[in-house]
């Protein structure tokens, strides 16, 4: 598998949706370069990513109480 891929590409993956991945470029929060016009994504980086933020969120509700 290569380390870059287009959105669109990155989306058909299944790992998050084509729109929220070009929500995330807007904010400057998608991982990757530009090659000419289409922006490529670093797969490794937005999965290490992904897992922070997972790991981020379940520690905030490891104390929580129902």
């Amino acid at each position: 598998m290569s380390e870059l891929k287009t959105i669109r590409a990155t989306a058909e993956l299944g790992i998050l949706p084509e729109h929220r991945l070009r929500e995330m470029l807007k904010q400057g929060r998608l991982p990757g370069v530009y090659h000419g016009r289409k922006f490529l994504v670093n797969l490794p980086l937005l999965a290490e990513q992904i897992e922070q933020e997972s790991l981020k969120n379940s520690h905030r509700y490891d104390g929580a109480s129902d």
